[in-house]
């Protein structure tokens, strides 16, 4: 996976220059290099990550829309159990109570359904972008003589401070979009993007329990 804790790149070619050609001195050869970046920051600013993160939600909208309409509706039920429980004859009331039963297991299924298919769509994203922006920070690495760039995304990232002079986030995204000209252009902005809006589907309230009346 791409947006690992700590992305490391070794730069393959300067070592096999180094191993062909003596180096300098200990006291004269220059210190490593490092980077780091933002790297699902810098997925989701490219063109391509925005393009990708509309059609997703153009996709999973009417999906997201009739879980909500079906949660408004379990919702109604359940004040209308509660509000007129008492005054509703035995038998409508037991019918009530199980059509809000069936109706939660039926929401929270699809709900679930849905929150994979989201996830399944997400991880095939940031798959096809990831492999693309890997090649990116590789030629970018070699071009500009880094040694490590570490991927700090993440807030449990094992990096404890880095100064904005060696964050390459900027420089990735835009080395990205000019090596990626087919896609759409996406509107200026005065820096890094932020990651577009998780597209997620309403939250599965829990339904209270249903309380059988005396």
């Amino acid at each position: 996976m791409f947006a690992s804790a700590c992305l490391a790149l070794s730069i393959a070619s300067l070592a096999g220059d180094q191993r062909q050609t003596p180096g300098p001195s200990s006291s004269t050869q220059a210190p490593n290099k490092i980077g780091v970046i933002q790297i699902q920051s810098a997925i989701a600013s490219t063109r391509d990550g925005q393009k990708a993160a509309a059609e997703l939600e153009t996709r999973m909208g009417p999906k997201r829309k009739e879980m909500e309409r079906k949660q408004t509706e379990l919702r109604d039920l359940q004040d209308k159990l509660q509000r007129g429980g008492n005054a509703m004859a035995e038998n409508a009331k037991q019918e009530l109570m199980r059509t809000i039963d069936q109706k939660t297991k039926v929401y929270n299924r699809d709900m679930q359904d849905a929150q994979d298919e989201l996830d399944q769509e997400q991880r095939k994203i940031l798959d096809e972008l990831g492999q693309k922006m890997m090649q990116v920070i590789d030629k970018y690495a070699v071009t500009n003589g880094y040694s490590v760039i570490l991927d700090v995304s993440s807030p449990n990232t094992p990096v404890l401070y880095a100064s904005n002079a060696v964050d390459i986030t900027k420089d990735i995204i835009d080395l990205y979009d000019k090596s990626a000209p087919s896609a759409p252009a996406a509107k200026p902005s005065g820096g890094v993007a932020a990651p577009p809006k998780t597209i997620t589907p309403a939250p599965a309230a829990p339904a209270p329990p249903v309380k059988k009346q005396p």
